[in-house]
């Protein structure tokens, strides 16, 4: 993997998720990223150790409460090659630590972290929040991946590189703003504009594209393609019905060594919190044809520094 961002330094004092995301996803473009943490922690360690191990590879933690004037002074100390400083943290707060004078004066873009902007820029919120009013929610199931957290991270990696660009042409005070609210706004569009909500094309329409029980899990099948839809209709069935009744008849482990023979997209359905696998199921058992005839049907449409060092 190349480092373009090799020589750069980022100052991180986000918790929580979003933040660290972003900063991971950094420091493997090559950034020097120096985790500033309150003294009690970032909570995401406590509830997601080893993920809270995984996203800080390759970073110094510094434990630092910014309240405090010694630490105060270290962490001014810390900024003196800063490239850029990450937060995430209501406006308020970031305004109390009072480093307007200390970006401008050293040239250090700043790319800030909220949940919300303009008249709501003080309420607070998460992922659920946010997901919760962009319809990505069906109630009461809670979400398996936080959507926003997550797009919200890769658009502040993006904001940083926009802030890096900024400062090379010569600009001054530069600040990204990420809004996790927008974040859910656009990962909601899907939902909105009729893909794949219930019932919708990828929601359901279509027999071709969805998941299925076999005899002892579940298969996804997504033959949305023409070619592929023919394939499979051909081959195990084109209605819901017909597709239902074969997959029932073998293991999962069959359907995805025999999807790979037949080129199609189709893979096991993972436990939530299982590691998938890359490994290929070997097809070598698998018949090309699936037992039992079916009468044809139409298709359907994520190593420790010290501050100031380089990688």
């Amino acid at each position: 993997m190349s480092h373009p961002l090799s020589g750069i330094v980022v100052v991180s004092v986000a918790i929580n998720l979003p933040g660290p995301l972003a900063a991971s996803r950094l420091t493997e473009l090559g950034a020097t990223v120096i985790k500033v943490e309150p003294p009690q922690g970032d909570p995401l360690r406590s509830v997601a150790p080893h993920w809270y191990e995984e996203l800080v590879t390759g970073q110094d933690v510094v434990p630092l409460d910014l309240k405090d004037p010694a630490s105060r002074s270290e962490f001014e100390e810390l900024l003196t090659d800063a490239d850029v400083l990450l937060t995430s943290m209501r406006p308020s707060a970031l305004a109390r630590l009072d480093l307007g004078e200390i970006l401008k004066t050293r040239g250090i873009a700043l790319v800030e972290i909220v949940g919300h902007d303009g008249a709501r820029a003080e309420q607070p919120g998460h992922d659920l929040t946010y997901q919760a009013e962009h319809g990505t929610l069906l109630p009461p199931a809670l979400p398996l991946v936080p959507v926003a957290d997550i797009l919200g991270s890769e658009r502040a990696v993006v904001a940083t590189l926009s802030a890096l660009r900024q400062r090379d042409q010569g600009l001054q005070g530069v600040h990204e703003k990420v809004v996790l609210e927008e974040a859910a706004h656009a990962a909601a569009a899907g939902t909105r504009h009729g893909l794949t909500s219930p019932g919708a094309v990828l929601g359901g329409a279509i027999p071709a594209y969805g998941v299925y029980a076999t005899a002892d899990g579940f298969v996804a099948v997504a033959a949305i393609e023409p070619h592929f839809a023919e394939r499979l209709t051909r081959l195990v069935g084109g209605t819901r019905e017909e597709l239902t009744r074969s997959f029932a008849t073998r293991p999962t482990a069959y359907w995805t060594a025999w999807g790979q023979e037949q080129d199609l997209p189709l893979v096991a359905v993972a436990s939530p919190g299982a590691l998938p696998t890359t490994e290929p199921v070997s097809a070598a058992a698998a018949p090309r044809e699936p037992p039992g005839p079916l009468r044809p049907a139409s298709a359907s449409m994520p190593r420790h520094r010290t501050p100031g060092t380089r990688p």
